[in-house]
C-alpha cells in the first residue's frame, strides 16, 4: 500500500479517536445540567413561594393598620353619642358603626385566611428548601464525579493530539493539506474503506477502473462520486 495512504489511514484513526471522546464530554456535561435544572426549577419554586408568603404578610399589615382606624373610628362615635341631640345625628352614627364593624368582620376575616395560606405556603417553602439542599449537594457528588471523567478524557485526548502532531510532521506536507481540505466537509469520513466494491463514505458503487485502483493501492485514489480518499479493507467472512 502507498506510504502517504497508510499514514493518512493512521492520521485518521487517529482524529476519529479524538473526536470519539467529544458525546463523552456532552454526556458528562448533560448529568450536571439535569441536576442542574432541577435546582433552578426547585429555587424558582422557592421564590415564588418567598414572594407569596411577603406579599400576603404585606396584606395582613394593612388589614391590621385598618383595624386600628376602624377601633379608634368607633372609640370616636363612643364619645359622639353623648353630644348627640337629634334622631337623625342618631341614625347617621349608627350607620358608620355598622359600616366600621362590616369592615372590621371583612378585615378580620381576610387576616386569619391569609395567615392560614401562608401557614401552608411555609410549610412548602421549608419542603422546597430541603429539596433544594438535597439537589445542591447532589449536584455537588455529580460534579466530583464528572470532574474526574472530563480530566480523564482531556488526558485521553492530550496523548492523542501530541500522537496527531508527530504524524502530521510525518506526512509530506502537500497530502497533509490534502487530507485537511477533504476533513473540512468529510471531517472523520475524509479517509473510507472500500466494502464489495462501494465508498464507505458516500455508499455508491465504485466504477471498475478506480476499484482495480484501490486494490493496487499504488496511489491515492478519492471517490469519483464524493471525493474522499479511499483504501481496501480486508475482506472478512461476515463481509464474504
Amino acid at each position: 500500500m502507498n506510504k502517504h495512504l497508510n499514514e493518512l489511514i493512521e492520521l485518521s484513526n487517529n482524529d476519529k479517536a479524538i473526536d470519539a471522546y467529544t458525546p463523552q464530554l456532552k454526556a458528562a456535561d448533560k448529568k450536571l445540567a439535569k441536576v442542574q435544572k432541577k435546582i433552578n426549577s426547585a429555587q424558582s419554586e422557592l421564590d415564588t413561594l418567598t414572594t407569596d408568603i411577603a406579599d400576603n404578610e404585606a396584606k395582613v399589615k394593612t388589614f391590621e393598620e385598618q383595624l386600628t382606624l376602624l377601633n379608634e373610628q368607633l372609640s370616636n362615635n363612643a364619645k359622639k353619642l353623648k353630644e348627640i341631640s337629634t334622631e337623625k345625628e342618631m341614625k347617621a352614627l349608627s350607620l358608620e358603626e355598622d359600616i366600621a364593624k362590616e369592615k372590621m368582620t371583612f378585615a378580620n376575616e381576610e387576616i386569619d385566611r391569609l395567615q392560614a395560606i401562608n401557614e401552608t405556603k411555609k410549610a412548602l417553602l421549608q419542603e422546597a428548601t430541603d429539596t433544594l439542599d438535597t439537589l445542591k449537594s447532589e449536584f455537588k457528588a455529580v460534579d466530583e464525579v464528572v470532574s474526574v471523567e472530563k480530566s480523564e478524557i482531556e488526558k485521553a485526548k492530550h496523548e492523542l493530539f501530541a500522537t496527531r502532531e508527530e504524524l502530521s510532521r510525518n506526512i509530506e506536507q502537500k497530502v497533509l493539506a490534502f487530507y485537511e481540505k477533504i476533513r473540512i466537509w468529510a471531517g472523520n469520513t475524509a479517509v473510507v474503506p472500500v466494502k464489495k466494491q462501494a465508498c464507505y463514505g458516500c455508499y455508491m458503487k465504485l466504477n471498475d477502473k478506480t476499484y482495480a485502483e484501490v486494490i493496487k493501492g499504488d496511489e491515492i485514489v478519492n471517490c469519483p462520486h464524493c471525493g474522499r480518499i479511499l483504501y481496501l479493507e480486508p475482506v472478512t467472512a461476515e463481509d464474504a
